[in-house]
Formats: C-alpha cells, structure tokens, sequence
C-alpha cells in the first residue's frame, strides 16, 4: 500500500501532542477513568503515550538493533505523579520535541529495530502516528472534548492497523488473531464523506489462509458506514457500533466477532 511521506507522519506526531496537551491543560480532571481504556485514569493515559514516545526516540536516536527495555528510557515515567498539569504538559512537550527531532534526523530508512513490518525509521513514524492519533481520541473521550483527525491520517490508520492485524496472524503465536481464519466472510468499511480520491473503502476477507483485505467497494457478509473519523474510531473499538453516525447492513455478528479478536493492539 502506498504510505504518507515520512516528514508527514513526522509533522502529525507533532500535532497529535500539542492537541494532547491541549487537553492536559483543558481543566479536564486528570484524575477521570477513560471510557475506552477504563483500566486507565487520564493522566495515565498521558503518561503511557509520553514515554512511548521517549522509548520509540531512544530507539531511533540509538539506531537500536533490539528492543530496548523501558528501564532504560530516561524519564520514560515522567514526573511524580498527581503533579501540577503544566508540569505533565511540560514532560509530555518534550517528549515530543525528542521524538520529532531524532525521526527528522534520522529519515524513513534508517535500520532500527520493529516488532513488525519492516524494521526501519520510517515504521516507527507511522506507528507512532497513529498511537498517538488514537489515544489522543481516549483523552478528548474522557475529558469530554470534541475530536477529529485530518482524512489522509485516518485512512492510512486504518491502512496500518489492517496491515498489523495481518502482520500478527502471520508472524506472532497470537490465539484470538488465529481465530480470524475460517469460513470465507467479508467486511466491507465505506466512509461516506471523503473526496473519492482518498480511496477511504475497505474489503476485509476473513478466509481459511488468513486475513487479505484491498481497497474498493465490494459487496461484503457486513459492512460499516459513516463519517471517516467515525468509522476509524469503530474500527478500533473507540466508538460503538450503535452510535448515531453509523450504520451496520449485513451480519454484524461478524462485525462483533472482529472487534472482539483484534484486541492485541
């Protein structure tokens, strides 16, 4: 598939945390537990996404050949916690600024450890990307803020996330992405407000060998339609299917069973 060019993945990341920071320093109770992730409080939330961010800069700026424990991330916890906002806004601005800095530095194809796809540089822009993307979606969720995402980074999040679920039942001993292989069945995603050059359908065909999906619009077993951001915020278990902007035709039973299988994410 054809991905994003590295610096706007690089430039995404940095918007993603100044629009989280917003939040942190929103007045929103940092204490809130976050809907989507309830094992979670919102300032957990913030401090997760800030020392992944400091794990993936360590890794690139080191050139990392292997994983690198989280030990070993300077200040990857952050302050003490239940601190003053503007001292986790602080801790999650730099965080950023480290981060953004070594993928600049280091380009799309530098060898870097991954734990999927193709090890370089340019895996952890994109990830990180769309980490952050999504649990900037949790954090509006719990502080009760609006949320939205530019199109071309929604849809190759969905393009990534499609791309690892495949990866992972393939390549890693996972039980419940194992179970995806049976029967041939189809899902078919169609967001229904974007300009047709951004090619934002799906066809996911669940079959004995495995997971294989494209881009078209095709009939399917079940389908899922509704605003890009919405039908992206579903599709990784942020939304419900019954909300409002969506629409569910066919066997949402099947629908269901993915969502409940592709939770490894």
């Amino acid at each position: 598939m054809t991905l994003l060019a590295h610096d706007r993945y690089v430039d995404e990341i940095a918007h993603q945390v100044g629009q989280l920071r917003a939040v942190v320093t929103s007045g929103a109770d940092l204490s809130a537990t976050v809907p989507t992730c309830p094992d979670w409080r919102l300032e957990q939330l913030v401090r997760h996404m800030g020392g992944a961010l400091r794990w993936v800069d360590l890794l690139v700026r080191t050139r990392g050949r292997e994983n690198i424990p989280t030990e070993q991330v300077p200040e990857y916890d952050g302050p003490e916690p239940g601190c003053a906002p503007a001292v986790l806004d602080a801790w999650l601005a730099e965080s950023g600024r480290l981060v953004v800095e070594a993928l600049r530095e280091a380009g799309p194809d530098a060898e870097v450890w991954a734990w999927a796809g193709v090890a370089t540089s340019g895996f952890w822009a994109r990830r990180m990307a769309h980490e952050i993307t999504v649990h900037r979606a949790d954090a509006t969720l719990a502080a009760g803020l609006p949320y939205d995402v530019a199109p071309d980074i929604a849809a190759d999040a969905l393009d990534e996330w499609l791309e690892l679920v495949e990866w992972v039942q393939r390549n890693a001993p996972h039980e419940a992405a194992k179970e995806l292989r049976g029967p041939a069945r189809s899902i078919h995603l169609h967001a229904t407000d974007t300009a047709p050059d951004l090619n934002a359908e799906w066809l996911v065909e669940l079959a004995e060998d495995g997971v294989h999906w494209r881009h078209g619009h095709e009939k399917a077993t079940v389908a899922l339609r509704g605003p890009l951001t919405s039908v992206l915020l579903a599709f990784y278990r942020r939304l419900p299917l019954d909300s409002l902007e969506l629409e569910v035709l066919g066997e949402r039973e099947l629908l269901e069973f993915w969502l409940e299988k592709t939770t490894f994410g």
